[in-house]
């Protein structure tokens, strides 16, 4: 059976009702999207339900729109953030003939699959240390060949690489533990935390990969971690320290701070 049509006001009209009196900012938009979606009137009317006890959007659909592509999503797997495509662009800007390509953190696959896309087709590793998050992006990098690693970071990934990789897009956790609760509902209730809590100062992990990431790159490889604004400086300083010739590349219009890291 197709989908519902968007296109029938007195369905539409109560759908909004229903998200608009529940908070939702855009609630002209997500009814057309799940009237999209829902193959019949008691589907769409449970995914409002879902929405309105506060799912993410992208998760009440089963999906998310991320540079161009629709990367599918299961419930309690991180949603690509539309801000984190200024760190594709910068990634793919620097290495156009990139062949090999990781992404660490990788939730659903996001990230790798764009760049995949992007750069025509390299060798795509990633790794995630959430069970649930290795699921989905198997099934959002599979059309491009991509294999997802379960594991902590650098330890998930096949000794192989190293010395070998062209981008390392490392999206890891930066919120400060005390922050986390400040973050809105749909993230703290619905996105695991290991994708959110960053440590004391939200640098644990950026510490961590700027460290380690050197000896997997390959000559010229490039490192990309997305951190906020206040962070940033601290962050380009970690990987000063690792032996990256460090820059930070900033998005005033997605609110997006990427520091970018090349290796001599």
């Amino acid at each position: 059976m197709p989908p519902l049509s968007p296109d029938v006001p007195d369905a539409t009209a109560s759908l909004v009702a229903a998200l608009r009196s529940a908070g939702c900012v855009f609630a002209e938009d997500e009814a057309e999207l799940i009237l999209s979606a829902a193959r019949t009137p008691d589907e769409a009317a449970a995914m409002v339900d879902r929405r309105v006890a506060g799912l993410p959007l992208e998760h009440v659909l089963g999906w998310a729109e991320f540079h161009g592509l629709r990367i599918t999503l299961d419930p309690g797997v991180f949603v690509p953030r539309r801000r984190t495509e200024f760190l594709v662009e910068q990634a793919v800007a620097l290495a156009r003939g990139a062949s090999v390509v990781v992404d660490l953190c990788c939730g659903s696959g996001a990230v790798g699959a764009a760049l995949a896309a992007s750069l025509g087709g390299p060798e795509l590793h990633a790794a995630d240390i959430d069970p649930a998050a290795v699921r989905c992006a198997r099934r959002n990098v599979a059309p491009f060949a991509g294999q997802v690693h379960e594991g902590d970071l650098f330890a998930a990934l096949p000794a192989t690489l190293r010395g070998r990789v062209d981008v390392l897009a490392a999206n890891v956790p930066y919120v400060p533990t005390d922050e986390v609760g400040l973050l809105p509902s749909e993230a703290r209730d619905h996105e695991p935390l290991v994708a959110l809590d960053g440590g004391a100062d939200g640098l644990d992990l950026v510490r961590r990969v700027a460290a380690e990431a050197p000896p997997w790159l390959a000559g010229g490889g490039c490192l990309l971690v997305e951190t906020s604004e206040r962070q940033a400086p601290a962050a380009v300083e970690a990987f000063a320290r690792g032996g990256l010739i460090a820059r930070l590349a900033v998005s005033e219009e997605r609110y997006a701070n990427v520091v970018i890291g090349v290796k001599p």
